[in-house]
């Protein structure tokens, strides 16, 4: 169980977690894009995309239930808040994430969309 001495090394483990996981999920991730041909600058927002989604999902996944605990909520509730979070916050860091690069890729190499 966690307590105050606990709870310190848990969230360092936990973090730890979150950034293998990212990385390791955002190396296949790339490596898929390339693998289907995806342009260099998609894969690119779509992979940092992926590896935010990752981090931020871990993250609030472990702070969500232990702040639902110190505010005498029942921590089972957390899942489903989670999963409304991070629908929402998926998509809107892939579009800000995605439009970030994909603007800066296209600027920067002098490539004009057209219709």
């Amino acid at each position: 169980t966690l307590n105050s001495r606990t709870v310190k090394p848990f969230l360092h483990c936990e973090l730890k977690m979150a950034i293998c996981l990212s990385v390791i999920l955002g190396f296949t991730g790339f490596i898929r894009a390339l693998l289907f041909s995806t342009p260099m600058a998609e894969t690119v927002a779509i992979t940092t995309s992926l590896i935010f989604i990752v981090l931020i999902s871990i993250i609030l996944g472990v702070l969500l239930p232990l702040g639902m605990k110190k505010c005498h909520v029942d921590p089972a509730h957390s899942s489903t808040s989670i999963q409304v979070l991070m629908d929402i916050l998926g998509v809107t860091l892939t579009v800000y994430i995605s439009g970030y690069v994909l603007s800066s890729a296209f600027h920067n190499f002098g490539i004009t969309v057209t219709d």
